[in-house]
């Protein structure tokens, strides 16, 4: 178990969290009433860490599979970038092809007009 002095620092610490979840609002109120009542025994504190263990441990896989779908995405939005720079070069050489042969054509008029 941490000491009171790294105990009171991650309530604290967990304390700053914007927690929506109402069991660990409740943990987290309840443990800093007993702190600010020098009233924390251990089993009150060790019923916070397991209540901070499993809103974490929920929180962290949750993340972890946010972080999966947005790597999903920015593969897929980097292969339609490519994909588009690569249609880009492609009808850059259309042009300048398309564009060389009017002019041929416009010279070519030109000169026969003379």
């Amino acid at each position: 178990m941490l000491d009171d002095k790294r105990f009171r620092t991650l309530v604290a610490r967990i304390g700053e969290f914007y927690i929506t979840d109402r069991a660990m609002k409740s943990a987290q109120k309840k443990i800093e009433t007993a702190l600010a009542q020098d009233a924390a025994t251990e089993a009150a504190r060790q019923e916070y860490i397991d209540a901070v263990r499993r809103y974490f441990t929920g929180f962290s896989r949750e993340a972890h599979a946010q972080l999966r779908d947005v790597d999903k995405r920015l593969a897929q939005v980097n292969q339609v970038h490519f994909n588009l720079t690569a249609e880009r070069g492609v009808v850059v050489k259309r042009i300048e092809a398309t564009q060389s042969v009017l002019e041929e054509i416009e010279r070519g008029a030109s000169s026969t007009r003379g």
